[in-house]
């Protein structure tokens, strides 16, 4: 339930206790999908934190306090982290991340200069919905084997399928019945939940928590300090164009906050300003060795619950985000969770995903029965979860994700009839 029945406007400050109180309902609305997305790449969750808080800070200040949204870890990024982390390690990975984040600042001037329809005319709904789509439905097998199998030895394991299901369960119930703000946190509940079903099961070592101390740095990846950047197009080829499809769906979320807030976000600050704080807060994260940060659904959540709009409650939600990750004892309890558990709650998150593009054609009454969009979608779909790839040379790859969005523009652009890919009329319309 709301925690506050005054609307409190972008620039009211809260008396003190409840500002404490507002932030922290907005970093646990958060923190349960922040911290997943690390836990899954193999990198850290209190580095994600860190920059989950450090880049929501560097949000506002772009978009001048105008626009209370808060960032946490992104979905998009999963499946090409992986792919990084693979070929080049984890600092592989940052250099893709900080690739992504320029292109934010890249497409942030085009739409500053030309209006937002100069990058919306190359991603119709028919583009970015099936490729939503392969985002979720492309990770279904990672959720089904950290849920059924043990994860030292990969074989099957009937406890570790249980507590799965038990988390699942949990996490369904969550968002099925709870109401308020907790129907916020379903995946909260269900780590919770999950986590002592675990305990039962004797799946958890709490020794990692009692030998750490208080008081820890975020193990951070810094580039020239760790680890000595280097460029690589297949690395290229794997994070930029997500990059692209996480910015339709900023646009998408931006409209959306327009309307719970009641103030046309698109217009002032600018669309321009907001993109631009998303890739400054992923260049961020980039140089901390955190997961790419993107705008969160369930924080705008909060705020039409809560209608406290305060961008000082956002900051005093990231500013708390920034001090957890310093506590070095809930970092070791963050790794303490098993894969079981982390598997149960991705099992519902990654269909969710799915489902959401699912959703962005629903909403714009895309018919997929026209032979255009039938063709567009069902190319994307299959070489995206099929796994297809170009292999232009020994070191260069273009695969999965990444394939199929280029694929889906292009036969956007080439195939006729393009006004029909953009169902009813949006701004994302072509001119």
């Amino acid at each position: 339930m709301a925690l506050n029945t005054k609307e409190v406007g972008i620039r009211e400050v809260p008396r003190i206790d409840k500002w404490i109180v507002l932030s922290l309902q907005h970093l646990f609305a958060m923190f349960g999908a922040t911290i997943l997305v690390p836990y899954l790449v193999g990198l850290s969750p209190a580095v994600a934190l860190l920059s989950s808080g450090l880049g929501t800070l560097a949000y506002l200040l772009v978009t001048r306090g105008q626009v209370p949204a808060y960032l946490g870890s992104s979905f998009a990024f999963i499946a090409p982290i992986i792919a990084a982390s693979t070929l080049n390690g984890p600092e592989g990975a940052m250099v893709g991340s900080f690739l992504a984040g320029l292109v934010y600042g890249l497409i942030a001037l085009v739409i500053k200069a030309y209006g937002v329809n100069s990058i919306m005319r190359f991603l119709p709904p028919i583009v970015v919905g099936p490729v939503i789509m392969v985002i979720g439905l492309g990770l279904a097998s990672v959720a089904i084997d950290m849920a059924m199998n043990e994860p030292v030895s990969g074989e099957y394991s009937t406890i570790h399928f249980i507590v799965a299901l038990i988390t699942l369960t949990i996490t369904v119930l969550a968002s099925m019945f709870f109401k308020g703000f907790f129907s916020l946190v379903p995946i909260m509940f269900g780590i919770i939940g999950g986590y002592l079903s675990a305990l039962m099961f004797g799946l958890v070592d709490f020794q990692p928590v009692l030998d750490a101390s208080w008081f820890a740095a975020p193990d951070v990846i810094v580039p020239f300090v760790t680890y000595v950047p280097a460029f690589s197009w297949e690395i290229a080829f794997i994070m930029v164009p997500i990059a692209v499809v996480t910015i339709a769906e900023h646009i998408g979320d931006q409209m959306v906050l327009s309307k719970v807030v009641g103030k046309d976000f698109i217009k002032k600050p600018g669309l321009h300003r907001s993109i631009l704080g998303d890739g400054v807060a992923t260049i961020i994260a980039s140089f901390l060795g955190g997961p790419p940060n993107t705008t969160y659904g369930e924080n705008i959540g909060v705020l039409a619950i809560t209608r406290v709009f305060s961008v000082f409650v956002i900051a005093g939600a990231a500013v708390l985000a920034v001090a957890f990750s310093f506590v070095g004892k809930f970092a070791a309890l963050i790794s303490t969770i098993p894969t079981a558990v982390m598997g149960g709650v991705s099992i519902l998150l990654f269909g969710v995903i799915a489902s959401s593009g699912l959703r962005m054609l629903i909403d714009n009454e895309i018919n997929i029965g026209l032979k255009r969009n039938l063709i567009i979608s069902s190319v994307i779909l299959v070489i995206g979860i099929g796994g297809a790839f170009i292999q232009v040379n020994d070191n260069i790859e273009i695969a999965g994700m990444a394939l199929a969005t280029i694929i889906g523009i292009i036969l956007h652009l080439i195939l006729p009839e393009k006004a029909v890919s953009y169902g009813k009329k949006t701004m994302f319309e072509s001119e």
